[in-house]
């Protein structure tokens, strides 16, 4: 998307698809604010009835080395902010995802782990659906924060607390042979 014209009021005046009557907002290395001016126009335009969906939530994607780039919650964020509204998450942590993959195949949640390595996404998904969870120690989640959850009286904090954690996904590998 390229901003059409060199002043907001330009901006504000290129056509809109009548068909639109959702903004998504997924990962995009090519995120701009041409295309942050385009999800705005579409959901004032559509008001309410134009929905606002965002994949995720994650504030960044480790890399590597210890390094990281902002994830999709950083764009789904902005778009938030410009809407004054919230959007719709359909990935991890909402159990919508869940609910879809379950409705398609027998899942037993009693036997069924969520393996991640994010408290706030993949463990809070899981135990709100009733999954046992298994934290990997390899994305941005340090131990002292499982022990700073685990120790808190507050029931939003212990949602967060994964029923096994190992250090490495690679730390799984002998019990798939099994």
């Amino acid at each position: 998307a390229a901003l059409p014209g060199p002043a907001p009021a330009d901006w504000a005046q290129a056509p809109l698809d009548p068909a639109v009557r959702a903004v998504l907002v997924g990962f995009d290395e090519h995120f701009s604010y041409a295309k942050l001016c385009q999800a705005l126009r579409y959901l004032l335009r559509g008001g309410p009835d134009c929905l606002l969906v965002g994949t995720n939530r994650d504030h960044r994607l480790p890399l590597e080395g210890g390094t990281a780039i902002p994830g999709t919650g950083c764009l789904v964020k902005a778009v938030e902010t410009a809407a004054q509204r919230e959007a719709f998450i359909v990935g991890k942590p909402n159990r919508y995802m869940f609910d879809c993959v379950a409705s398609e195949f027998d899942i037993d949640p009693a036997r069924t782990i969520m393996v991640g390595d994010r408290l706030d996404t993949d463990i809070l998904m899981g135990n709100s659906c009733g999954l046992t969870t298994l934290l990997t120690l390899t994305g941005v989640t340090t131990l002292d924060e499982v022990k700073g959850h685990q120790e808190s009286d507050c029931p939003t904090r212990q949602s967060l607390v994964p029923d096994y954690y190992v250090d490495s996904i690679a730390d799984l590998l002998p019990a798939l042979g099994d």
